[in-house]
């Protein structure tokens, strides 16, 4: 998620100067052919690409906000994921309770693996929702960074590792051995039923909570907009020359450009706020929040080692 106020120029000019090269060239063509070569023919009337402009602006501004939408929603499910973290941990601390032993050390034990397990399965929902395959060696470094399985190693019981980076579903098989030891516990006497049932519910919450997860990220916005989005603005921006050349002579070459940067810039934000999951610099900031429900379960288990969360890199925070 990018925080920072003014982004990077580097970054801005990574998407799109192949773009801008293509409307620089096609402005300096149409002034020479213009002004040099004096063929008229080469304007077009202004009221044509004023009206284009118009529906342009409105197409992307709506394809926009409903790409915003889907950033928005994973945002509040993760928030919801933090929130229910926090009543995981105080639930499994505070509903189990062994009346034979009180203060039983095995009891402990369980209760460290149920919270310990947990701070496994949001990292490893993290990894999860972030599998895919790096466009270029920025983005590759960023996946190799923030989306290791391996992070999960501390949290979980000797070899459960390999076991669990042998499901195809890591996060939903974690989830189903919280559910075994909830039912472990339930059997030896440490809930009662309405406890075992309250414990339950939570722990569906969380099956909820990546299955909302799993919607976004396996359901694509929807490809019309975005094929259509991208041919539109190249049409437009095809035609911006050809409409002041007219009358701004030489200034139409960096009118022109300014116009259709605007308007790749809309549409590149909208393709880059629609998929949240994919580990980029603005998609929702999933490291940053696993770390903050690693922290507060911890504290919860009076664990002194907490998490250090990595500082925003360029005024990025992932």
């Amino acid at each position: 998620m990018i925080i920072a106020r003014r982004i990077q120029w580097s970054h801005i000019i990574f998407y799109t100067w192949k773009s801008m090269a293509y409307f620089l060239t096609l402005s300096l063509i149409v002034y020479v052919l213009h002004h040099e070569f004096d063929l008229t023919w080469v304007a077009i009337p202004f009221n044509a690409v004023a009206t284009l402009s118009t529906a342009l602006a409105i197409f992307l501004g709506f394809k926009n906000n409903s790409a915003y939408d889907r950033w928005w929603e994973a945002r509040k499910i993760w928030g919801k994921l933090v929130n229910y973290s926090r009543a995981w941990g105080r639930e499994v601390l505070n509903l189990a309770i062994d009346d034979n032993q009180p203060g039983s050390e095995e009891l402990k034990q369980w209760q460290h693996r149920m919270i310990y397990r947990h701070i496994a399965f949001v990292h490893a929902l993290r990894v999860f929702l972030r599998q895919r395959h790096a466009y270029n060696e920025i983005e590759n470094e960023l996946l190799e960074t923030h989306n290791q399985y391996h992070d999960i190693e501390p949290f979980l019981a000797n070899n459960d590792l390999e076991m669990v980076l042998s499901k195809r579903n890591p996060p939903n098989y974690l989830l189903m051995e919280q559910g075994d030891d909830l039912l472990r516990a339930y059997q030896r006497g440490w809930l009662s039923d309405y406890r075992y049932v309250k414990l339950h519910e939570t722990l569906t919450e969380f099956n909820n909570h990546q299955g909302m997860c799993e919607r976004i990220k396996n359901t694509p916005f929807p490809r019309p907009y975005s094929f259509f989005s991208r041919l539109f603005v190249f049409i437009h921006g095809t035609l911006v020359p050809f409409a002041f050349i007219e009358v701004l002579g030489p200034f139409n070459i960096p009118l022109a450009l300014v116009i259709n940067f605007v308007f790749i810039t809309l549409d590149y934000i909208g393709e880059r706020t629609e998929d949240p999951f994919e580990n980029r610099p603005g998609d929702t900031p999933l490291t940053s929040i696993s770390l903050t429900i690693e922290e507060n379960l911890k504290e919860m288990m009076g664990d002194p080692n907490l998490p250090t969360k990595p500082v925003p890199i360029h005024g990025i925070v992932f």
